[in-house]
């Protein structure tokens, strides 16, 4: 086995690779939380100005309730991020959970944090999983 090869279950990514999947994560990660920080002080601050009229506040409670939305799915992604970057620790990462086929680069590409293959997802999906 080459040494910048890591084995699980008769799948090989070499260390660049890994290293590229787990920069991209961390760029994604640092996003997010910076999207998250910035939603939450805009919830904060939505209220604050005390001579608002009632419609005013009206769209304030809309907008914070929008953001709340905002935050959770960001908040979801962030957990997907942190489990994949935690495959790559493991050398489990590029393995589909279900299958344990190795997962199409195009795949991890569009979605690096993604568990499972295509076929997989889609079983997933339609509760066939």
């Amino acid at each position: 086995m080459a040494p910048n090869s890591m084995q699980r279950g008769g799948t090989y990514m070499d260390k660049k690779r890994l290293d590229y999947y787990k920069k991209k994560l961390l760029a994604r990660r640092e996003e997010l939380m910076r999207t998250i920080a910035r939603t939450q002080e805009e919830g904060r601050t939505a209220d604050e100005d005390p001579t608002v009229d009632l419609a005013d506040k009206a769209a304030n409670s809309y907008t914070k309730e929008f953001l709340f939305g905002m935050t959770n799915t960001d908040r979801s992604q962030l957990n997907l991020i942190d489990a994949a970057l935690k495959r790559i620790q493991e050398d489990e990462y590029g393995v589909c959970a279900n299958c344990q086929e190795e997962m199409q680069q195009k795949r991890l590409e569009a979605v690096p944090w993604a568990k499972h293959c295509i076929a997989c997802q889609e079983k997933m999906e339609q509760g066939l999983l």
